[in-house]
């Protein structure tokens, strides 16, 4: 896998810190590493990705090779050290690995990581496929070495979660840091060390950028009078369709879009009346190109997003970019002598059977029922909870954001009982600090704590409630409960949420509160544990459905007419028996 290749690369270029927090396309990089660790090299799940940075900065500010991972949105969590440490540099390598969704497929907004490159003044490498990236993450570590700078590295989910055959390296050398020497005209962030920092890198990116037109995975083929433009994963669909059209046309494929190489850039413009540009996210290369024409009196047209021959949003596909190069090249499309397939069933996503979280939703729904409430939801498996029939998220916009919109909502509406919904990785990661500003604030709030025990949207990583590192190592846990206690919470209540009858009253006791209280609803994640019992549903069934039109639990099914629990699906978790107001669901004999 892509991702799986960017960490194996980053072993091989020696790498000796590596710290990130666990988001898709991102995950596996840092897993990755952990899996091949021979312990001489520190890998840690940071509880943010601005932490993660800042723990890589110190390693790469005593000369060692680090490497951070996360994905797109991560990225702006980590943008405050980023900006400044563009500035001051670093001694050893630093890669920041920021892995982009278009699509977006898994995250809440399609973001382009390449404006980061260029708004940071960052060089940025861009691979399109998992041979690519495994070669290109050393060319990286290279880089920044060599001008003592972050880099940035960019694949897209298409590139981290593709597979392809990859020859490794079967030795390599290890870095040895050579240890921090202190300086602080380097290493203090003063205005005037900003100041001349900033001179510097606008003279060093110039020369970055000739560098990269020679750069190996910076490519020109072909000829003729029209040019594609593309990188990443889309360069693969564009050399997929010239393959089945027979067409000779000129392609650059840009593996580092900033600093731009603008002498092969001119080299690929040469002779050409019209350059279709094929990317994702958003229109870099076809501005570069465009710049660069205005600037050399260049009379090529310039086609792709900004002039709408490319869709503007969304993930590029092999389908997408041949039907847009069969008007550019007069292509005929191809007549396939396969039936056309049928189009896929639609398949929502929903909380798993068994989950605690539909449990935890559905308690606080029974307890506050009649009663006018908002529900502040947050980023992670329990978003699903906006899904009928729970309908219990009214709000989602970034992580930690659950406990600071409540607040708002509330100062706006001071006789609406406001809930926030946050999980125990997020709590760690972003939560912390919105429940101090409530507190400090003297807020009215109910903070809805979903413990399953794990990281588990992005693949049940461990986290300071764990008390498990990625070292292998065991730590103490860090208590969510005495933390509120610590920051000024007077009602804090830890109660199970598979046990309806308490979770409902507790629900009902912080209802009744005022200022900032919690309830902690803690069960473990289904993938972390295992249950000895299942339910079935008995002749006592009245037909009336309300384990259905309730929870939305995938494992309860109508088969023939009949409402049915399908044994390969159930979890034991008793939500449903509780619910049912007849008894007619029991536990499964053996």
């Amino acid at each position: 896998m892509g991702n799986e290749a960017i960490g194996l690369g980053a072993i091989h270029a020696g790498v000796n810190l590596v710290a990130g927090y666990p988001g898709t396309p991102s995950t596996e990089i840092l897993e990755t590493v952990a899996k091949n660790n021979d312990g001489s090299i520190h890998v840690e799940w940071s509880v943010n990705e601005k932490a993660a940075l800042e723990v890589a900065a110190g390693g790469a500010y005593a000369g060692a090779r680090v490497l951070v991972t996360m994905k797109q949105v991560g990225l702006n969590v980590a943008s405050d050290p980023l900006m400044s440490l563009a500035y001051v540099g670093v001694k050893g390598a630093m890669v920041i690995v920021s892995a982009d969704d278009p699509g977006p497929i898994s995250s809440q907004t399609e973001q382009d990581t390449r404006h980061f490159a260029h708004f940071c003044k960052l060089p940025v490498f861009d691979p399109s496929s998992p041979e690519e990236a495994y070669e290109m993450i050393k060319d990286a570590f290279d880089f920044s070495e060599k001008y003592q700078t972050p880099v940035l590295f960019r694949p897209t989910t298409r590139i981290c979660h593709g597979c392809a055959d990859v020859q490794v390296d079967e030795s390599y050398e290890r870095h040895i840091p050579d240890g921090f020497v202190k300086d602080t005209m380097r290493w203090v962030i003063f205005p005037r060390t900003s100041f001349l920092n900033h001179q510097k890198i606008e003279k060093r990116n110039p020369l970055i950028g000739d560098e990269f037109s020679s750069y190996r995975f910076n490519t020109l083929t072909g000829s003729g009078k029209k040019g594609i433009c593309t990188h990443g994963a889309s360069y693969g669909y564009v050399m997929e369709s010239l393959e089945d059209s027979g067409q000779e046309v000129k392609v650059f494929k840009v593996a580092t879009p900033f600093p731009f190489p603008e002498k092969q850039a001119l080299e690929f413009l040469e002779g050409l009346d019209e350059v279709m540009c094929f990317e994702e996210l958003d229109p870099v290369l076809e501005r570069e190109l465009v710049y660069i024409c205005g600037k050399y009196g260049l009379n090529v047209k310039i086609h792709g997003k900004i002039d709408s021959c490319v869709q503007s949003a969304g993930e590029n596909s092999a389908e997408s970019v041949a039907k847009v190069l069969e008007g550019f090249l007069g292509i005929k499309p191809a007549e396939s002598s396969f039936p056309k397939p049928p189009e896929l069933p639609v398949r929502p996503p929903v909380l798993c059977a068994g989950c605690p979280h539909r449990a935890s939703f559905y308690a606080v729904k029974q307890a506050v029922k009649g009663r006018k409430a908002v529900f502040s939801g947050d980023i992670g498996c329990y978003t699903l909870g906006n899904a009928m029939p729970l309908d219990m998220v009214d709000t989602c916009l970034c992580m930690g954001a659950d406990v600071t919109i409540a607040q708002g909502l509330h100062i706006v509406e001071p006789d609406t009982l406001n809930f926030s919904f946050i999980g125990d990785s997020t709590f760690f990661a972003s939560g912390i600090t919105g429940v101090i500003n409530a507190v400090y604030n003297q807020n009215d709030m109910i903070l809805i704590v979903l413990d399953n025990s794990t990281t588990a949207m992005t693949g049940h990583q461990p986290h300071p409630g764990t008390g498990v590192t990625m070292m292998g190592e065991v730590a103490q846990k860090v208590s969510i409960e005495a933390i509120l206690k610590a920051i000024g919470l007077t009602s804090v209540e830890t109660v199970n949420p598979l046990d309806l009858s308490a979770a409902t009253a507790a629900v009902q006791r912080a209802a009744e509160k005022s200022g900032v209280r919690a309830v902690i609803f803690k069960s473990p994640c289904i993938a972390v544990t295992k249950s000895a019992k299942q339910y079935e549903i008995t002749d006592k069934c009245v037909g009336c459905k309300k384990c259905i039109s309730q929870l939305g639990c995938p494992a309860i099914v109508i088969d023939d007419g009949k409402v049915t629990v399908e044994k390969s699906l159930c979890f034991g978790c008793s939500l449903c028996a509780q619910v049912c107001p007849v008894g007619a669901i029991e536990k499964r004999e053996g």
